[in-house]
């Protein structure tokens, strides 16, 4: 007698679900890759005021470069997840982390090939955005397939935590690069380091067999479906999905508020600070770029350790995600609503600290709840909500520039970032679940 399609769906996950050796090892590599994603991310903020000096770049010319990534970044999140999920997440995080490796190094060649500066710097950026667009969905869908339920938040906030080590890389190792080499080191070194991580993964990691019958997959355009197709209308039908995305959306909203206008909040409140990476002084501006991100570290890992403790003594799946998005989005605006109200830099530092650290409970929360909901599509389903994430971000960070022109008042801005984190709280909250909704019929709630 066969099993029913569900249970051998199911067996067919654990199956294939890595080790504890493999999945140490995977961790450690894709914590490094995500290192190396944001430190060619950051790569061009941290050169553009030198490129602008070489190219004679205006502010609003500067400002189409920074903002072009996020152009393509938009456009990749659902095909990256939907790859993911069909030929296996690690093989389009390989693939995609080979081009942009490539594309970052060869950035100084890129911007010096004709007297059009600004059209193909432009260009490589929005083709960077594309690329790495792909990259969380199918780290998501990865993960989904690869690790246990129970060691899931661990792994996923061990692996975030490589987007706090690169912009901490980049910003003091990038800044001394800058300036003792000139801004093409910087792209040199980014770049550099993501081809040898590729040459490192596809040597020790991953199988050549596997990795050419992905590309001929992706040449060919074959359908490489693993087990059945999933029921996209009864997905989308369920609250607990529209939850988890909207919580994502709000999630995202918050950070790119924050991460846009909070280096504008202290310059402009604290005028004897210097924000930037200032080699050899300990300026406020310094403190502000490093406290924060070395704050987001050990409270990511925490927080990852904390939600598959309470899981593994027996708390109930969709608690102990619930008691995650209290800390961030619930507590992180808290402190987020607090820096409008203190005129302290040292309170104004604290406060943002905790609010950038909290958020990275998120990756406890809301980004394994997906894998939660829908692990056999996982990747697609984080491609939807970081593609809204990424439109409410834009979105917000002009609305908050509009309230600040308008009422003259940074506490508008904060008390935006705390509505939208509420808001997406309280959704979470009433509608959010644990059980799978990939599967006919559902299943008991965890």
């Amino acid at each position: 007698m066969q099993p029913p399609p569900d249970e051998a769906r199911r067996d067919a996950a654990q199956d294939t679900q890595w080790s504890r050796p493999e999945c140490q090892a995977w961790t450690g590599a894709l914590l490094l890759g995500t290192c190396l994603l944001y430190c060619a991310r950051v790569s061009m903020p941290v050169c553009s005021v030198s490129m602008s000096q070489d190219f004679g770049w205006n502010k609003k010319e500067a400002g189409i470069v920074l903002s072009s990534f996020f152009w393509g970044y938009c456009l990749t999140q659902v095909v990256g997840g939907h790859l993911g999920d069909r030929i296996g997440g690690e093989k389009v995080i390989l693939l995609s982390a080979s081009a942009w490796g490539l594309i970052t190094a060869a950035t100084p060649l890129l911007a010096h090939l004709g007297s059009t500066h600004l059209v193909f710097m432009t260009f490589s950026r929005i083709l960077t955005g594309l690329l790495q667009g792909v990259y969380f969905p199918a780290l998501t869908s990865l993960l989904s397939q690869k690790v246990r339920e129970s060691e899931r938040a661990f792994t996923y906030s061990t692996v975030g935590a490589g987007s706090q080590f690169g912009t901490l890389v980049t910003g003091a190792v990038g800044s001394l690069l800058l300036d003792w080499y000139g801004w093409q080191s910087v792209f040199y070194f980014s770049g550099g380091l993501t081809l040898l991580w590729v040459c490192y993964v596809y040597r020790y990691l991953l199988s050549e067999q596997d990795l050419l019958l992905a590309l001929g997959v992706l040449a060919q355009g074959l359908p490489t479906s693993r087990h059945t197709k999933v029921p996209w209308r009864q997905l989308f039908r369920k609250p607990s999905v529209w939850a988890v995305v909207f919580s994502q959306l709000s999630s995202a909203c918050s950070f790119f508020i924050l991460l846009s206008w909070l280096p504008t909040f202290f310059k402009e409140t604290f005028p004897s600070s210097k924000v930037g990476w200032p080699p050899g002084s300990w300026s406020r501006g310094w403190v502000f770029n490093v406290v924060p991100w070395l704050v987001a570290i050990p409270a990511s890992l925490f927080s990852g350790f904390l939600s598959d403790h309470l899981i593994n003594q027996g708390y109930r799946t969709i608690t102990v995600r619930k008691f995650m998005q209290v800390m961030g989005l619930g507590l992180s605006g808290v402190f987020a609503l607090c820096l409008g109200h203190t005129s302290s830099f040292c309170k104004s530092v604290v406060f943002a600290s905790a609010s950038i650290g909290l958020q990275t409970f998120n990756h406890s929360g809301i980004s394994v709840n997906i894998q939660d909901l829908a692990p056999s599509c996982a990747g697609f389903l984080f491609g939807v909500a970081n593609t809204a994430g990424a439109l409410a971000g834009v979105v917000g960070v002009c609305l908050g520039g509009y309230l600040i022109e308008t009422t003259g008042s940074w506490t508008s801005v904060f008390n935006l970032v705390a509505a939208i984190s509420s808001l997406g709280l309280c959704t979470f909250l009433v509608f959010g679940q644990a059980q799978r909704v990939d599967l006919s019929p559902p299943h008991e709630d965890l």
